[in-house]
């Protein structure tokens, strides 16, 4: 280390572990990166992501300055105040011309990584008052919002498995060994499983691919894709059946006991072994080694969600949790409580009573073109592109895109991506880079790179295994030229809503003032608020508010976080359903359950395709990194070698794969990590379409599996694109 370098605490924000990272820095410049061995949640822990950091805080593609899409037709340079006067100038006419229902907004998996992106977009919704939001959760996580918005009143109302406690741990549809973790923050999940395993615990691991996670399992399930639903109903009613079921204390917070059993009595081990190819004895095993446990959570993730019936599956899991006494108790699955969370001020967790609450409503309103129902304030993100390319009135004229890249993220990136460059009038993108959708943008603001914004996990420490908070300001000062990412959302809101001009702090006081009317605390409070930013007085607001009493000091005396303690129940406190019970079989829930039961006759198609996670990537916004590039991060068909044999492929070979929304090719990798039957293929690659300016990520391309898709099949609950189990052809590449 040279004279003038120094070192800085940093909260990763490249994944939903959110390490906490010591950043080696010379002048203004990262050149380094471990792990925060004095961090109170991850302890050093650091991912191959988190060592990248000071590569992709530098990457020379990143934008520095707005782009602005000149008479030519052509993205140039532009100052900050043109860009926002273009903004001004057209989108408020446009919203005038046409109503609120001509903008659409897209928000991509970015946003929770950062302060900006989870503090503005809420006010940017509420300035332009559309109903067409659409966001990465419809390709991924909605249908547990929805299944827990069913059973406990409340979207957000997660449960997370208690994984340094639990005696048993089953996984379905989850690799946190690759991933680690979604929708339950816990860094070093490796090694809290292997904690787990030395404890004496058990690891069951549900998978049609033999993933790393799953070669640490004491019992890997290589279940046909898409049957997760079928094989959970199944462990279920084998609960019921058997007698096995016993919810304990939480009897008396139940809805539905009953109804539940006659609904799963078709959803036998035996009924079910054909469809999940998994024989009926291990199925009842399975449910039997749950019951068995002194303490058990059953968790899934991705693989569950994005299939046919991902928010039954999600249902399942919780109902299992449930039905085994397991929900909301120490070794089982718990509702985190974080210090900027919403609920009432109790002097225990859980000592508020259980009382009614609004409930989940879904399908307020419809998508215009296909009807598909709201779900969470949001329609599918497949339904962008018919949204923009079929006229009628309310037709999506204006866009505006943050943190987000659906031509690749989403299903049939072509059509969406014609529907950007000739369907709209209007675009703006919230973006670091010109990638696949930012470059049909008319205005790019571009953020700037992470060690130059102070971070805070409003999203993720709702869903930690450890109640714990953390802050870290930036590491380095903004570079001329360049806008704070909370200062160009301010300004955004203030250019759509009319209020261009304004100081970009109206935005922020008139977030603490409605803050305060929704507390019901005096208003007085605002002008004690610390910080020195408008995010930093919102911040230490939430805080005072939040369920520990803190305040933003506090957390700037603990560099290295504040310790809140282990999870506990506190069931109570997050039910918000009608009956003010957890209600068992909600009725969107019962009504289809008839069509899993149809799929006990379903034939498997021969071939069917899944997607995979790797620890060097995290969807598409990390592909430019020339450090995270190659090894196993690539983007190959892992193919069984019975397969490979029967279709004539040899390892390297090109394959095609075709599917019902096209055809792309891929090298093929053969192995035997993949059940027969089953191809697999990485998702967020694609990167050939010309006109971005990533170049790492344009010189490994890779294939954009999401072109297989033609966007029609959803999970009907929660309008999530089926990305799993999807049949496919394969040959060899001509």
């Amino acid at each position: 280390m040279s004279h003038d370098s120094r070192t800085a605490p940093r909260i990763c924000p490249l994944c939903e572990a959110t390490c906490g990272l010591t950043l080696t820095i010379e002048g203004t410049t990262v050149t380094g990166a471990r792990g925060d061995r004095d961090d109170i949640f991850s302890r050093g822990f650091i991912c191959p992501k988190g060592a990248s950091f000071g590569g992709l805080d530098a990457d020379p593609d990143r934008l520095r300055v707005p782009l602005v899409r000149g008479d030519d037709g052509e993205l140039r340079e532009a100052a900050w105040g043109e860009a926002f006067d273009r903004i001004a100038a057209r989108m408020p006419d446009l919203v005038k011309a046409h109503g609120p229902q001509a903008v659409g907004v897209v928000l991509g998996n970015p946003n929770v990584h950062t302060m900006a992106g989870s503090l503005y977009p809420p006010l940017l919704l509420g300035a332009l008052r559309t109903r067409n939001v659409f966001t990465a959760s419809t390709l991924d996580q909605m249908p547990k919002h929805v299944s827990s918005g069913l059973l406990f009143g409340d979207a957000h109302a997660i449960p997370v498995p208690d994984l340094d406690r639990t005696d048993h741990l089953l996984l379905i549809g989850a690799n946190p060994l690759e991933s680690n973790g979604s929708l339950c923050t816990a860094p070093d999940f490796p090694g809290r499983l292997k904690a787990l395993r030395r404890r004496g615990g058990t690891l069951t691991v549900i998978d049609p691919r033999r993933t790393r996670t799953a070669r640490l399992a004491d019992r890997h399930v290589a279940i046909r894709p898409g049957a997760d639903a079928l094989l959970l109903a199944a462990l279920a009613h084998t609960l019921i059946d058997e007698k096995l079921a016993d919810p304990g204390p939480l009897a008396e917070h139940l809805d539905g006991l009953d109804e539940l059993a006659t609904a799963l009595a078709d959803f036998t081990p035996e009924a079910v072994a054909a469809a999940c190819d998994v024989d009926a004895d291990t199925i009842t095993a399975i449910a039997r080694e749950l019951a068995a446990a002194p303490t058990a959570a059953v968790y899934g993730r991705i693989g569950s969600c994005t299939v046919e019936h991902g928010t039954l599956a999600s249902w399942l899991v919780d109902v299992l949790n449930i039905l085994t006494g397991n929900l909301d108790r120490p070794g089982g699955a718990l509702f985190p409580l974080s210090a900027t969370a919403r609920a009432p001020r109790a002097a225990e967790p859980g000592t508020r009573k259980a009382a009614p609450g609004k409930g989940l409503a879904l399908g307020r309103w419809s998508s215009r073109v296909s009807g598909h129902p709201e779900a969470k304030g949001e329609l599918p993100i497949a339904a962008l592109a018919e949204e923009i390319d079929t006229p009628g009135e309310d037709r999506i004229r204006a866009l505006v895109v943050i943190a987000a890249n659906p031509v690749l993220s989403a299903p049939d990136g072509d059509r969406l991506d014609a529907a950007l460059a000739d369907g709209l009038d209007f675009m703006v993108s919230v973006d670091p880079y010109l990638n696949e959708t930012s470059r049909r943008a008319d205005v790019v603001l571009p953020p700037p790179p992470p060690s130059q914004s102070a971070h805070f996990d409003f999203a993720f420490n709702s869903f930690a295994v450890h109640n714990q908070v953390r802050y870290t300001r930036a590491a380095v000062p903004l570079e001329d030229g360049r806008m704070d990412e909370s200062e160009i959302h301010a300004r955004l809101i203030l250019a759509v809503s009319g209020m261009h001009g304004a100081p970009p702090s109206a935005v922020d006081d008139l977030a603490v003032d409605t803050a305060l009317t929704r507390a019901g605390a005096p208003k007085e409070l605002a002008a004690g608020l610390t910080g020195e930013s408008g995010p930093e007085r919102r911040l230490d607001l939430m805080l005072r508010l939040g369920p520990y009493g803190l305040t933003l000091e506090q957390l700037l005396a603990h560099p290295h976080g504040i310790d809140l303690g282990p999870l506990k129940p506190r069931l109570t406190e997050v039910l918000r359903t009608r009956s003010g019970r957890v209600e068992l079989l909600p009725d969107p829930i019962a009504a289809d359950l008839p069509r899993l039961r149809r799929a006990l006759g379903d034939r498997p198609a021969p071939l069917v395709l899944v997607g995979r996670r790797h620890l060097r990537s995290n969807n598409s916004w990390m592909h430019n990194v020339g450090s995270l590039t190659g090894g196993s991060n690539v983007c190959t068909l892992q193919i069984h070698p019975d397969d490979a044999a029967r279709l004539g492929l040899a390892d390297g070979d090109t394959a095609r794969i075709e599917s019902s929304g096209g055809g792309i090719e891929a090298p093929a990798e053969i192995t035997d990590t993949v059940r027969s039957g089953v191809v697999s293929l990485p998702h967020g690659w694609g990167h050939s379409r010309p006109g971005t300016r990533m170049s790492v990520a344009a010189a490994h391309p890779g294939a954009n599996v999401n072109q297989l898709l033609d966007g029609t099949l959803l999970d009907p609950l929660s309008g999530t694109a089926v990305l799993n189990a999807i049949p496919v052809s394969v040959t060899p590449a001509h």
